[in-house]
């Protein structure tokens, strides 16, 4: 259980976010898919904190970039990665697989990792509840491109995620929810609470703050690719599955151009 925590996102090229997990009183910092370097050391440097732990979600430059640089500047740090995808991660101290619990003792918190393949094959989230750290797996409103794995693996990744706690928050990497919330009223126009979400988050960008976290009972109401088992969805979508309509979703999803 995560308590008296503060998570920070550190933007980092066009739209990523790089999470900073920090407490107050500890001068130890957890940082998340550093995909550059600048951008976490000043931010460390100016609240005076000591990089501890990374963690990586799956392989891709713009959440591994920094690693190296890092490791430079604090030796010692863990870094903890896919044991899938460790062959393509420089840096990694520490793999991982689905299942294992990750133990970070300066924080007196523990990590589950689940194994999320589909936007790359070895692909990993860490849960320690209410937080969810999930990459490029599942965004507000939307999901990651199938780069690597097939519809099927990407779908049953999503259900997954969406077995967790109605409260859990969803950190991913990415401030891609206006043009996910575009394809998703395309998808579903009458759905008046994704609607509503769509008008908060506006509001958010509109004020340049970040729409992240997402609440995952927020995104069971409003994210289509959450919503493949409504029977009124496959039907305005001609599909009489959850992985059909998911897979019509992702395909219609990468042609789209809202």
């Amino acid at each position: 259980m995560i308590t008296m925590f503060q998570i920070t996102p550190i933007p980092a090229f066009e739209d990523n976010y790089i999470w900073a997990l920090c407490q107050p009183q500890n001068k130890h910092c957890l940082i998340v898919d550093p995909g550059e370097s600048d951008n976490v050391l000043q931010y460390l440097a100016k609240h005076q904190l000591q990089l501890d732990t990374i963690l990586i979600t799956h392989h891709h430059a713009d959440h591994t970039g920094g690693i190296m640089v890092l490791k430079q500047h604090y030796p010692d740090v863990r870094v903890i990665g896919p044991a899938a995808e460790q062959h393509r991660i420089p840096g990694l101290t520490q793999t991982v697989k689905d299942g294992d619990r990750i133990i970070l003792a300066a924080f007196d918190l523990t990590f589950e990792v689940i194994a999320v393949p589909g936007h790359t094959l070895g692909h990993v989230a860490y849960y320690s509840a209410p937080v969810l750290f999930c990459g490029d797996t599942l965004f507000s409103a939307g999901c990651g491109r199938l780069f690597e794995g097939t519809p099927e693996q990407m779908w049953h990744s999503l259900n997954k995620l969406s077995a967790l706690a109605d409260d859990t928050q969803v950190y991913c990497t990415h401030e891609y929810t206006i043009a996910n919330l575009k394809f998703a009223l395309s998808a579903e126009p009458t759905n008046t609470a994704l609607v509503e979400y769509a008008g908060h988050c506006a509001r958010l960008r509109k004020k340049n703050a970040p729409t992240l976290p997402s609440m995952l009972k927020t995104e069971k109401l409003v994210n289509p690719f959450l919503r493949c088992d409504n029977k009124v969805l496959q039907r305005s979508w001609q599909q009489d599955s959850a992985l059909g309509l998911f897979t019509a979703l992702r395909a219609a999803k990468d042609q789209f151009k809202g």
